[in-house]
């Protein structure tokens, strides 16, 4: 690959004030010329969504949460594990349910929601947009979709965005780029994309495919061809691989390598700087692209803003974001490079994809993790974090084998054989107030909002403390 050297990027500053320029553009010029009825509608919302957001007390219901657990489980297919919790709203980084019983969101939506509940921002941003326009065609020109491209690209190794609504349509764009990339620069007419065992790209039929976990892929053959697996941090399974893949060229060959910067639901498992380094490497080597889904790890989570940059200098050609761009509001994001950009108009596309009210919410997400200095918060919160949970684990031992992580993106792994899973740990959590999610069998994840105070984290470990206490006697019996 020609990795032409990119022009020098403006300083934090001046993207701060780029950003909130876009945002002030948003509801500024263009707004006034939708007249005065579209302007009260929109301070209408505003009022209305703060007024919901400043709720310190759940609403009366007119149903029971086990009516309403009941009503909903007789139309919504069971394809999640959902716990007996009816969310009622939220704040900060508290959710409250139906009934009024109030938790701390260690979860945050699974890495989503990065500035908790009813973040100001957040609502203004998104009230104020959708009493103008919600959605539009992408046949048309998108001020906010362009804005929040410009901030991504300014503050990323990339070139060019494409967006769309999740992670594994994020994960699809890359995947395409990568083959038509083999087929008209290497041309490669049997593209293979090697993946990590444990990994997890989404749950589209190519996105299972790539994601190296048998149990995603059961009963829903036959699957994408073109994917091969290799242990996650093995430097020599890979090297050995890529030989392997090359051997059958010019017909079949390696288009390119994706991976998690650290893998989430495989067990938070941060990467290794030299398996990184391998792999980017490789790519050079044989022309194809190093691709990396930084779906649950990218804007700020790990303590940087990209996973990538916890890897030593290593550079994506392209990479995949969704969950916390948008804060809560769906919106996906495929990034690449100018070099191997080679979509053209009709390649690809996505009717909801960078529509005006998801850019808005991905325009106030950047404003408040620059404004209010959240990459800094996740490294700070979680090296707090990961300290009181690694002295929690002297008086398990045992019980608890080891705690890891980056920033606010942090794992506590369970002993198989004398602690309970971690989902039952979990679930015990849900009894102490403490939302939390299992990563695999034995992990504990922690991922909270990136607004979280250190009285929050404190909290959060006391109320783990209590829980594994109580999941441990539970199980002696």
């Amino acid at each position: 690959l020609d990795h032409k050297p990119r022009p020098p990027r403006p300083p934090q500053g001046a993207v701060r004030r780029g950003c909130a320029a876009a945002l002030r553009r948003a509801g500024g010029a263009r707004g006034a010329a939708m007249g005065r009825a579209a302007a009260a509608l929109a301070a209408g919302l505003v009022l209305a969504a703060q007024s919901a957001a400043a709720l310190s007390t759940p609403p009366p219901q007119s149903v029971s949460s086990a009516k309403t657990m009941e009503s909903f489980d007789s139309v919504v297919q069971t394809t999640y594990g959902r716990v007996p919790l009816v969310v009622d709203h939220g704040k900060g980084c508290l959710l409250y349910s139906d009934d009024g019983r109030e938790f701390l969101d260690f979860a945050a939506g699974i890495s989503t929601n990065l500035l908790g509940h009813a973040h100001p921002k957040l609502v203004e941003a998104v009230s104020r947009q959708i009493g103008r326009i919600s959605h539009c065609s992408n046949l048309y020109y998108i001020p906010q979709q362009g804005d929040l491209a410009r901030w991504l690209v300014d503050n990323s190794v990339a070139d060019r965005a494409f967006f769309c609504n999740s992670g594994a349509e994020a994960n699809e764009a890359q995947i395409k780029l990568a083959r038509k990339h083999a087929a008209t620069r290497l041309g490669i007419e049997e593209p293979v994309i090697i993946t990590a065992e444990n990994s997890f790209h989404g749950r589209t039929l190519t996105a299972i495919t790539a994601t190296g976990q048998p149990k995603y892929q059961k009963h829903f053959g036959p699957l994408t061809p073109g994917f091969e697996y290799v242990p996650y941090n093995d430097v020599e399974a890979l090297r050995a691989k890529v030989a392997e893949v090359n051997a059958g060229l010019p017909k079949r060959g390696l288009a390119a390598i994706l991976l998690e910067p650290l893998q989430g639901e495989g067990g938070i498992r941060p990467g290794a700087l030299d398996f990184f380094a391998e792999a980017r490497r490789l790519c050079d080597e044989t022309g194809a692209l190093l691709l990396l889904d930084e779906v649950q790890v990218g804007m700020g989570r790990t303590g940087r803003l990209w996973g990538y940059e916890n890897l030593g200098g290593v550079e994506p050609d392209a990479f995949s974001l969704a969950k916390a761009l948008g804060g809560g509001v769906p919106i996906g994001a495929m990034l690449c490079k100018a070099s191997c950009d080679v979509f053209e108009a009709g390649d690809h596309a996505s009717t909801f994809g960078g529509n005006p009210l998801a850019c808005a919410a991905g325009l106030a997400v950047a404003a408040a993790v620059e404004e209010e200095g959240l990459v800094e918060n996740a490294r700070s919160r979680g090296d707090q974090l990961r300290r009181l949970l690694r002295e929690l684990g002297k008086d398990f031992p045992g019980v608890i084998t080891d705690v890891r992580g980056w920033g606010l993106i942090d794992g506590v792994e369970l002993s198989p054989s004398s602690a309970p899973t971690a989902a039952e740990v979990a679930k015990r959590c849900l009894s102490e107030g403490l939302l939390v999610v299992p990563a695999g069998l034995h992990v504990v994840r922690f991922v909270p909002p990136l607004v979280c105070t250190s009285e929050d984290v404190e909290r959060a470990v006391g109320s783990f403390r209590k829980a594994l206490e109580t999941a441990l006697e539970a199980a002696k019996d």
